[in-house]
């Protein structure tokens, strides 16, 4: 596991690689301040020979309870995600 910490605008920026998603090529958990993002890539042994682009995959979901907001009532569903969460996850 590597490690590496920097102060980055008065909040710890820390970087790890080699902790989590052990079966992707590899990963980054990224923390700064109380955000933690998840980084992962995987790739394949054998490159296509015809492709002149490389196709790339976002994934991003903003739980509620990340944030300790668990929906109330019977069903404790997420549901669909929120405008927010899609407005996020087009900027990552």
């Amino acid at each position: 596991m590597v490690k590496l910490e920097k102060e980055f605008l008065g909040r710890k920026l820390i970087l790890e690689t080699g902790k989590l998603a052990k079966q992707a090529t590899s990963s980054v958990l990224v923390r700064y301040g109380d955000s933690v993002v998840l980084v992962t890539v995987v790739i394949s042994d054998e490159p296509e020979e015809d492709a002149d682009f490389l196709p790339l995959t976002v994934d991003f979901e903003d739980r509620f309870y990340a944030a300790g907001k668990i929906p109330g009532g019977f069903i404790k569903r997420e549901g669909r995600p929120s405008e927010r969460a899609i407005l996020n996850a087009r900027i990552v």
